[in-house]
Formats: structure tokens, C-alpha cells, sequence
């Protein structure tokens, strides 16, 4: 795969332009995050980005235990409540702040290092790319409300890899056994991706947008042109996401 900090960093430099060509009304908008305006969307990524930014990310601990009753999505429904209500250039500045250094801060973590993150601990790499993914989803969550363009790229390689990669993670929610899955989808310009083990018995195939999509939940699986085959494909495509609960 290519260098994962400088896609992200190209992903940051398309999610800017498509803000900066935001007027102050399309901000107050609601967003296809429920209960979220396009301005909360991108204090939301400023909050997260922050953290990264923030020397005691290499600690390493989680910031949520595996246990913790409270979830991803409402503890950041907490953060931008507390914070709601900045205008639309002093958010921009301040998520340009944070997210343009991010993929560099991320490059120089030495090998080995474990940051914390939500549940868990990440590799810099494995962070970066669900900073790609998150920033890729609330890109739809702009985007498609506002009728605005924001094209796939070969850069959603990242985010099909971690929506299969964390299939076990996403099994295990749903109380379901790990099973093998393999994907064989096709990417933006017409090649193909695989992940997993081909002769594994559940598959899924078709376009990779499609598979993105429904990891990050903003489509559902009959919505796309996905086809699932095997024992366990209709489970994986039910429960697979590119995001922690």
C-alpha cells in the first residue's frame, strides 16, 4: 500500500478544499451525522485531531475501558455539546491547526510506539489510517447533504483494509464467532483490492465504495451492488464497521 501519512495528508488537503468552499449557511446545515450540523461534523474531527497533537497520546492507554458503559458516539456527542457554537472560520482555522500536522507528528513516532485511543492502544500507522477513514466518512456526512463533490480515490484502499481487518473486532460486538472472510472488490479507477484468504468460504465482491460505505454505516448493504456468498457473508456485511463502538 502507499505510505499511509501521506495519504492522509493528501485526504486532509481534499477535506479542506471542500470546506473552504463552504458558504457560512451551508455550515449551519444539518449533516448527515444524525443530530449534527456540518459545524459540529468538523468540531468533532478539530476535538479528535487534538488529541493526537497532544504529547500524552504516548501513553498508550485507552482512553475508554473495554468495559466503560459509555460509548465512542456519546462521549463525542458530549465534547461537541460542550463546545457547540463557534463560527464557521474560527473552526476551519482550528481543525487546519490540528489535522495538517497530524500525519507528520504520526511519522516520527519511533517503531514499537502504541498510542492511545478510545478502547485500545494503535500503532501510528493503524491511527493514521482510522484518522483516513473517519475523515473519508464525515466527508459524506458533508458532501452528499449538500449536494457538493467529494470523489473517491484510490486513497479508500485504507479505509476497505481496516473495515476487513477489524471484522473479528466486529464479530465480537455482535456476540458472533470469527470467522474468515475474503474481500475482492473493485477499486475507484476499475482495479481490484483483496484482502484476506481466498479460499475462504464467506466472500464478499464488488465495489469497493460500496464495502467503505457500509463499514462506516451510511449505507446499508441492499442499497449497494455488493454480493456476499458463503455461510457467514450476510453476518459480515451486517456487522462490519470501520469505526469503534
Amino acid at each position: 500500500m502507499v505510505d499511509v501519512f501521506d495519504d492522509l495528508a493528501a485526504e486532509y488537503r481534499q477535506f479542506d478544499a471542500m470546506l473552504a468552499s463552504l458558504n457560512p449557511e451551508q455550515w449551519a446545515r444539518p449533516s448527515g451525522a444524525e443530530g449534527w450540523s456540518v459545524s459540529d461534523v468538523v468540531l468533532h474531527l478539530a476535538q479528535t485531531e487534538e488529541v493526537i497533537v497532544d504529547p500524552s497520546i504516548g501513553e498508550g492507554t485507552a482512553f475508554l475501558s473495554p468495559d466503560a458503559e459509555k460509548t465512542v458516539d456519546g462521549v463525542a456527542d458530549a465534547m461537541v455539546a460542550a463546545e457547540r457554537g463557534a463560527p464557521p472560520a474560527g473552526l476551519l482555522a482550528r481543525w487546519r491547526k490540528a489535522a495538517h500536522a497530524t500525519p507528520e507528528i504520526l511519522r516520527a513516532h519511533p517503531p514499537g510506539t502504541r498510542l492511545s485511543w478510545v478502547r485500545t492502544s494503535l500503532s501510528p500507522r493503524t491511527l493514521a489510517t482510522t484518522r483516513l477513514a473517519e475523515h473519508w466518512a464525515h466527508a459524506q456526512d458533508i458532501a452528499v447533504p449538500l449536494g457538493v463533490p467529494y470523489p473517491d480515490t484510490a486513497r479508500i484502499r485504507h479505509v476497505a483494509w481496516l473495515a476487513h481487518r477489524t471484522l473479528p473486532y466486529a464479530f465480537a460486538l455482535d456476540g458472533l464467532p470469527d470467522v474468515p472472510v475474503y474481500c475482492d472488490l473493485a477499486a475507484p479507477d476499475g482495479t481490484r483490492w483483496t484482502f484476506g484468504d481466498p479460499a475462504a468460504p464467506t466472500r464478499i465482491t464488488g465495489p469497493a465504495a460500496d464495502f467503505c460505505r457500509v463499514g462506516a454505516r451510511r449505507l446499508a448493504p441492499e442499497e449497494t451492488a455488493l454480493a456476499a456468498e458463503g455461510p457467514h457473508a450476510a453476518d459480515a456485511l451486517r456487522v462490519v464497521r470501520n469505526y469503534a463502538a
